[in-house]
């Protein structure tokens, strides 16, 4: 137990030391910032293998309160994820976000980076309620100044606002959630609190706080504009790890507190909205990382169905299909980061070679990028949760639990049955966005000049991207070598037996590597065939036309359409449109564009409300002694008023 211990601080002490060399030495910094990740996931990896806890407890004082550290199964957990996607982020960067491109934010990139992964690190290990809130505060600004290193940009200078301010409303609720907690319980320590009942309330302040950093939908609104204007590597490690921080809160507390009779329905229903409603807006995307963002909310999403399965299940005598459940979602945490930071690299290799994120502006990329095709293709299928990949093996499990769950007839049904519809449908969808972003991005003839002159990137970029699909892979292949991190983690949350689950897993396993030998089998003879038949190219599928052109291909409009079709009540679509009009018509146009429904329809007419309300009633104070006596006088006579009518017989 004090091996980990000891590598803990030393994971701290190297990333501390990796923000000091950021700004002078790149590969300093790189070395510090891979050894800090190696020796946090060597610590994590040993708890989460042996269930051995570790806890410790300083002897000086940090804001009046001793420094307590704890690293469990559940923490071990979410260690591994940050310091993974934060070690490949960092290689990622040398080659996307270099020196000689970027001279005026590379270096103070790299600080940030570190000082984010460390952050991170504290949130998930600390188990004080004040030094959590410094630590959570950190991770915060850490991630503005990683978002707006474009800051010379209005649009990323109001994304990075926009973060801010959702940041720090999520913060007040959390504020009141831990000041609470110390009021109620006589302290500022975390642990286990079930046997009292009077916290059961504050989860739903916990909900808020948490859910606003997580993107659960309506939360999400500061997640579309933040990811899709951060640099890609910033987007990666926000995606893949920063949002799971709000998930890793909603977990962690659920485990240690009292539960509301009706947390696990309220869970599990926004995890289906957003799972659903999130891919619809993907689905509408143009921008491809804008894209992505939404996708991580559906994510996000599946995440949600998974706990909130596993809280309606502690209310009716800890069922096995909850344990199922929580075992899907803690398992699709670590695959959401894996292949969410894949496309995102993906993503940032096509805008490092075009410049542009606009999809309809793409076209033709395998041709000269092979390599990010190839590997964005196999994260698509990830995440879209076909098999024999990873995605398909954490919603496996989360589907079990729901089925188990339906198949009970218990009260729980009624939730777990539209969850469960809500899935599959959202998995649909997934796979319809993502055919719609491979094939406008990477087949077809190039649309513009600059996806006709893309080149491949890199072997600091690459590296990165051909490890998370290894990892994706093996996830994928092997899920039963995992399973004693998931025990270890789920043990945490609510200890219980899950030996039943490694059977079928072993299966499963055995079923995804037969499917993946027979689909590169069938792979192989189809290619071999072909060139034998002595291939040929030629140009995309002309509808008939003796002389096509790029613009006759399908757009990201001409697919975004199905789902402004079938969820406009949501998306809320706007159009511009010019006709071909006169016998020398200029060029007909149609513009489409969906807008940020929550944000823009909703959010926004309710701030200008406020502020019209706030500009009126600053009016009143304009340096006039008379009028205030006035006021005064008239809040006076209105109490003695009121003091008169209650007395009245």
């Amino acid at each position: 137990m004090m091996y980990e211990g000891v590598v803990v601080g030393v994971a701290v002490l190297l990333l501390g030391l990796a923000v000091v060399a950021g700004p002078w030495w790149p590969r300093v910094w790189l070395g510090l910032t891979l050894a800090g990740a190696a020796a946090a996931v060597g610590a994590a990896v040993v708890v989460l293998v042996t269930g051995n806890e570790w806890e410790w407890r300083s002897g000086f004082l940090i804001g009046g309160e001793g420094l307590h550290v704890r690293l469990d199964g559940l923490s071990g957990l979410f260690v591994v994820l940050a310091a993974g996607v934060g070690a490949a982020g960092a290689v990622y960067s040398l080659g996307y976000w270099a020196e000689r491109q970027y001279p005026a934010s590379a270096a103070r990139s790299r600080t940030w980076w570190s000082g984010m992964v460390a952050s991170m690190l504290l949130v998930v290990t600390l188990s004080n309620g004040l030094h959590f809130l410094i630590a959570w505060e950190a991770f915060a600004v850490c991630g503005y100044f990683l978002i707006t290193l474009e800051g010379e940009k209005p649009a990323v200078r109001a994304a990075g606002w926009l973060y801010l301010a959702a940041s720090h409303a999520g913060t007040v609720c959390l504020f009141a959630f831990f000041g609470l907690l110390a009021a109620k319980s006589g302290g500022w320590e975390l642990g286990p609190m079930r046997g009292d009942a009077s916290l059961a309330p504050m989860f739903w302040l916990a909900l808020a706080g948490f859910g606003m950093k997580a993107g659960l939908f309506p939360l999400h609104i500061w997640l579309p504009s933040a990811h899709a204007n951060a640099p890609s590597h910033v987007s990666a490690l926000m995606s893949g790890v920063a949002i799971k921080m709000g998930v890793y809160g909603i977990v962690r507390f659920s485990g240690w507190l009292p539960l509301p009779a009706a947390a696990g329905w309220v869970v599990i229903g926004l995890g289906a909205v957003s799972a659903l409603l999130g891919i619809a807006f993907a689905l509408a995307q143009n921008d491809f990382k804008r894209l992505l963002a939404y996708c991580s909310v559906e994510n996000v999403g599946i995440i949600m169905i998974g706990v909130g399965a596993s809280m309606l299940a502690r209310g009716h005598g800890d069922a096995p299909w909850g344990r199922l459940a929580l075992a899907g979602a803690l398992l699709h945490v670590w695959n959401h980061g894996a292949f969410k930071a894949l496309l995102f690299f993906g993503a940032g290799s096509v805008l490092h070679a075009t410049g542009t994120r606009e999809m309809s502006r793409l076209g033709g990329l395998w041709q000269r990028m092979p390599w990010t095709a190839g590997l964005f293709a196999l994260g698509a299928v990830a995440v879209a949760g076909l098999p024999p990949l990873n995605g398909f093996v954490s919603e496996w499990l989360i589907y079990l639990g729901l089925i188990d769950a339906v198949a009970g007839k218990q009260a729980s049904a009624l939730a777990a049955m539209p969850a469960a519809i809500f899935l599959a449908m959202a998995g649909a969808l997934a796979l319809a966005t993502f055919a719609k972003a491979g094939a406008t991005m990477f087949l077809g003839a190039a649309r513009t000049k600059p996806a006709a002159q893309a080149h491949e990137c890199g072997n600091w970029m690459l590296v990165p991207m051909v490890t998370l699909a290894g990892i994706c892979l093996g996830l994928g292949l092997a899920p039963v070598l995992v399973w004693p991190a998931l025990e270890r983690a789920a043990d945490v949350w609510h200890a219980g037996c899950f030996a039943s689950v490694v059977v079928p897993l072993v299966t499963l396993g055995w079923v995804q590597l037969g499917l993946a030998g027979l689909m590169a089998t069938a792979g192989t003879m189809l290619w071999r065939k072909v060139r034998a038949n002595n291939l040929r190219r030629g140009p995309t599928w002309d509808c008939g036309y003796a002389a096509p052109s790029a613009r006759m291909q399908y757009t990201s409009g001409s697919f975004g359409g199905l789902a402004a079709a079938w969820f406009g009540w949501i998306l809320r679509p706007q159009r511009m449109l010019r006709r071909v009009r006169g016998h020398f018509p200029a060029e007909a146009i149609r513009l489409d564009r969906v807008p940020e429904t929550m944000l823009e329809l909703v959010i926004q007419p309710l701030a200008e409300r406020v502020m019209q309300l706030s500009t009126a009633v600053r009016r009143l104070q304009h340096g006039h002694l008379s009028v205030y006596i006035l006021y005064v006088v008239a809040a006076l006579a209105a109490l003695t008023g009121l003091v008169l009518l209650e007395n009245v017989p």
